[in-house]
């Protein structure tokens, strides 16, 4: 297998060529990445790519591992798949934790860990519980272990798996119905996104943290600012960074609209992995450094987008609204609507200050907070905690401040912490020291604001509901959290008072060989290489001779396997539409993150849009019904949504948006833009997203749609017609060849791609041998043991 060339593929043969770069045109980052891991592309332009790494966790993976049961499937590459559990955990100290069964108390919540307890013993996939040290939340356990490497491709349920692209990796979040694709294939289809370039010029001034960078960007482009983009971050200021700081900025590339953002691998990168479980050792890791010096972008590389930004504008900033983008300075004011023209900005803003209870022109260092949250993927690592108990350090929270959870992001982070006596300088302040979990920075777990209530936070969304019903969230870097915490209100950090006495004394700052030390402490025990153990799904495979030149785990799964149920086909539809007059529609508002608690695909219309379309009687306590528009007539039998504002799906990686969609009857929505994930979510599902121009939704559907007219929808030939007269309305609108094909032909993917084996399988043995320290992955990490009965009626492995 030596010296293999790069493989290069069309629709009739595999053709051999010798992959001579010095003849390539200047590349991107993101191309090079992109580019060695095309297993196939076909006539349309679509790409099949090969996933690296594959992070799974107890939301977003149910429904896939059931797909794969019902289809007789089986997980293709285990030692590629990591799971844990995180959004759906409480945070409460476990002390006396048995079981997850006697430790949740929410049925749900409950349902959803068992479930995924349950599918890596019948599919062999290497879990971290709740009773291990190295649990925490998915994004902060990929790197810590090493699982997540420069150049890699990256992917996870969740939509903040950017975070990976720190590392040099190309990582994105997907839905559950990709999910199931990546474990049965371990493959994704996708198309070739823009390049984006944010060039951070000259150096942060003092003070300045990399939540402060991304908010300002965020700020500048908005949150649809690079939609159909990666982002690749650069510039001075970038590679001055930490790793963690690092990964605080890709996790937030998301919240600008991105498909993915990426930093360039350095020494720093380098330094950060070696050594750890999952990292290559001997000369595979001299193999691989070698490989990743090459991961930067050319001199003269083409960005599609090359934007600019001093950092010298850069100050501690917050958020003010119900968007990442509505970022401001801490020494600014509440933005006044009065001053906007564009009426569905304007709407927005009136909105945001009435839900956020807030006053045009207030001094926003004069909102008080009542609570105040540490955590999340974006700020859960020692590095934040460090930054927040240097503030809080001989200090006491503000009376007015009701609580404050500091929330580590792993086991290992916290032991660290513990270690460093961190824990001792938030619980002398008055603060909440916990379990790692995402805690606050969703609400799935008990951890939530009550109505109305403020808080500061280092999350990464600021959604309406996001921490709770009706809650108001502000989000800013660990030590401005931390120093509002102080202070009972949001408080520029460069006047902060920090206490340098020796009272309590405990240090803050560790050396990076003492970390490593503890590291290596907590990891030894469980390096031991451990030999592949059967399950039950090689159960399915027994009566089939194994093809010996297929590479190892890729052998065909079972005669007896089922093609997966196909979508509804589309092709004409002429529906009841639907107007939503909004922009920035985000995935919780779709579905709010109380409705994600569940195993299953269906049932979800009545979560839909749930915060909008009902209030609470104050009298009965019961859901009564707003004069939302879907509540509203023949709206409540609408199959189509046509929205006037831009970014559409916005936020979360969940699925159970299009869920509820399909549940509801909608079968196409119409905007100016989508969240590039639900986009990609809704197509797999048999839903049609059409991107049309806000001034032709505006000036010419809008009339039809508000005169009570219907909207015919033509996939085959692309066209909106009047659904009374037949008038075309729209001559043309834009559609990937290859998502048509799929829809109008009701073609499920995962069959699609497992005819592509050949494909697969010739890209697994390349990649054997140029990307071999790459091999092994999560299977070097000692599995939890234990037998239970399966749900689908099989037995688990006993490990």
């Amino acid at each position: 297998m030596k010296n293999l060339p790069t493989i290069y593929i069309d629709n009739s043969l595999i053709k051999l060529h010798i992959n001579n770069k010095a003849k390539m045109e200047a590349r991107t980052l993101y191309d090079k990445v992109f580019e060695d891991h095309i297993v196939h592309k076909d006539e349309s332009g679509s790409y099949l790519i090969y996933i690296d790494r594959h992070l799974v966790h107890e939301v977003t993976s149910p429904q896939a591992f059931e797909g794969l049961a019902n289809a007789g499937r089986k997980v293709r590459r285990t030692d590629c798949t990591l799971a844990t559990v995180d959004h759906n955990i409480p945070t409460v100290s476990r002390a006396n934790f048995k079981n997850v069964s006697s430790f949740i108390d929410q049925e749900d919540s409950r349902l959803q860990v068992e479930t995924l307890e349950q599918n890596v013993k019948d599919f062999g996939v290497t879990y971290f519980g709740m009773d291990d040290e190295r649990q925490g939340i998915v994004h902060v356990v990929g790197p810590e272990q090493g699982f997540t490497l420069p150049g890699t491709t990256v992917v996870c349920g969740d939509s903040h798996t950017s975070t990976h692209g720190a590392f040099g990796s190309l990582a994105f979040g997907i839905g559950t119905s990709e999910v199931e694709h990546v474990l049965a294939t371990q493959t994704v289809i996708q198309a070739k996104s823009k390049n984006m370039r944010i060039d951070i010029q000259g150096e942060l001034s003092p003070g300045i943290t990399s939540k402060d960078l991304v908010l300002h960007v965020i700020g500048v482009i908005g949150t649809a600012g690079g939609t159909g983009s990666v982002i690749e971050f650069a510039g001075k200021a970038i590679e001055s960074l930490s790793m963690e700081a690092r990964m605080s900025i890709c996790n937030m590339a998301i919240e600008a609209g991105a498909r993915a953002g990426m930093i360039k691998p350095d020494q720093i990168t380098f330094d950060y992995i070696k050594g750890r479980p999952l990292a290559p050792k001997g000369d595979e890791w001299e193999k691989a450094v070698k490989y990743w010096k090459t991961l930067h972008s050319d001199e003269g590389a083409k960005f599609d987008y090359d934007i600019k930004i001093a950092a010298s504008d850069i100050v501690p900033t917050i958020t003010w609204g119900n968007s990442p983008q509505d970022a401001l300075p801490i020494t600014a004011k509440v933005p006044d609507p009065a001053n906007v023209s564009d009426p569905i900005k304007k709407a927005g803003m009136e909105r945001a200050l009435s839900y956020q209870g807030l006053a045009p022109n207030t001094p926003l260092k004069e909102i008080y907070i009542d609570k105040a949250f540490i955590g999340s993927c974006t700020n859960s690592r020692i590095e934040d905690l460090r930054a927040a108990a240097k503030v809080a350090k001989g200090h006491k929270k503000a009376d007015n401040v009701k609580m404050v959870l500091i929330v580590p992001g792993s086991g290992l982070i916290k032991a660290q912490a513990e270690k460093e006596g961190l824990d001792k300088i938030f619980e002398q302040a008055g603060f909440l020291w916990r379990e790692a979990g995402c805690s606050m920075c969703l609400g799935m777990n008990p951890d939530i604001l009550d109505p109305e209530e403020r808080c500061a936070s280092t999350s990464n969304r600021n959604f309406e509901g996001r921490q709770g019903a009706r809650s108001r969230t502000h989000l800013m870097s660990p030590a401005m959290a931390a120093a509002a915490a102080i202070k009972g209100h949001f408080t520029d950090i460069r006047e902060f008072d920090y206490d340098t006495s020796d009272e309590p004394s405990v240090a803050i700052e560790t050396d990076e060989e003492e970390d490593k030390v503890l590291q290596d402490a907590v990891y030894e025990h469980e390096k031991e290489i451990i030999e592949d153990s059967p399950s039950v799904q090689d159960e399915m495979v027994n009566d089939i001779p194994k093809d010996q030149n297929l590479p190892h785990d890729t052998e065909p799964i079972s005669k007896k396997t089922k093609v997966a149920a196909a979508m509804d086909k589309f092709t004409v539809l002429t529906g009841t539409t639907a107007l939503l007059d909004k922009a920035n529609v985000d995935t919780d508002a779709i579905i709010p993150k109380q409705f994600l608690k569940t195993i299953k695909r269906t049932g979800l219309k009545a979560g839909l849009f749930y915060e909008a379309r009902y209030v609470k009687d104050p009298v009965s306590g019961k859901d009564v019904e707003t004069d939302f528009v879907l509540n509203v007539g023949e709206n409540r039998n609408a199959e189509v949504l046509l929205v006037t504002g831009d970014n559409f799906g916005c936020g979360s990686s969940r699925e159970h948006a299009p869920w509820a969609l399909k549940d509801f009857g909608i079968k196409c929505m119409i905007a100016p833009s989508f969240g590039d994930i639900f986009y990609n979510n809704s197509c797999k599902n048999g839903l049609l997203p059409i991107r049309i121009p806000q001034e032709v939704i505006r000036d010419v559907l809008v009339p039809v749609v508000s005169a009570g007219g219907k909207l015919t929808i033509d996939l085959p030939n692309q066209q909106i017609r009047n659904g009374q007269n037949n008038d075309v309305l729209v001559p043309h609108f834009d559609f990937e060849p290859f998502r048509k094909h799929c829809l109008i032909n009701g073609l499920d993917d995962i069959g699609l791609t497992l005819q592509k084996e050949e494909h697969i399988s010739i890209y697994e043995a390349v990649r054997r041998d140029k990307f071999s320290f790459l091999e092994g992955g999560s299977k070097l990490i000692k599995p939890i043991r234990g037998t239970k009965k399966s749900i689908y009626g099989n037995k688990a492995q006993e490990w």
